[in-house]
């Protein structure tokens, strides 16, 4: 698939984009990139310490950087942070330089899959759930409005996520396509 474009992977913390990016890439002999860890290559610095020392907006402003920079490589999957839908100049780039995908995911799941990480900022609460759920109602909009397509994660393996991703997008770039059928041509 050489002429498929960049993809890039979006959702709320927890949807899997690291991991389904990183086996989405390997199964296109791609370069993966994970937009927070580049970040805190750059700086040297995890993303608790950037958040208590600039605060969110200093991080969401090197986000865009971040972001407006790994879209512009060719033949590549990132996946973003869960906030990078926040910023327009994000879903621009996003939008224009390749195929989004939308890793849609429950809170619950979210929670179950966050529980012991304690590199997220903004679950540093005593209330994680409604955190989750204030994000979601927020961000959910801006994550329909930026994808292409949408794929679930609740429940299903990553390689399953995967290969939905790999049929959809193919679909996407060839509306004909369809799977196991041969198409014949068309008598005028």
């Amino acid at each position: 698939m050489q002429d498929l474009p960049n993809v890039f992977l979006i959702g709320p913390m927890g949807a899997g984009k690291s991991t389904i990016g990183r086996l989405l890439a390997a199964e296109l002999s791609r370069e993966f990139f994970d937009s927070d860890h580049a970040i805190r290559d750059r700086c040297g610095a995890d993303i608790p310490w950037i958040f208590d020392v600039e605060g969110e907006s200093g991080f969401r402003q090197r986000e865009v950087q971040m972001i407006d920079e790994l879209t512009r490589q060719e033949a590549v999957v990132v996946a973003t942070g869960g906030g990078a839908v926040l910023r327009e100049e994000n879903r621009c780039a996003l939008r224009e330089r390749g195929t989004v995908v939308y890793l849609l995911t429950t809170v619950e799941q979210q929670l179950r899959r966050t529980a012991r990480d304690r590199n997220r900022p903004l679950l540093q609460c005593a209330n994680r759930e409604q955190v989750l759920y204030d994000m979601f109602a927020q961000r959910d909009p801006l994550y329909r409005a930026t994808a292409d397509i949408i794929v679930r994660t609740d429940r299903r393996s990553p390689r399953a996520v995967v290969n939905e991703i790999l049929r959809r997008v193919r679909r996407l770039l060839d509306p004909l396509q369809t799977t196991g059928t041969a198409h014949k041509p068309v008598s005028p």
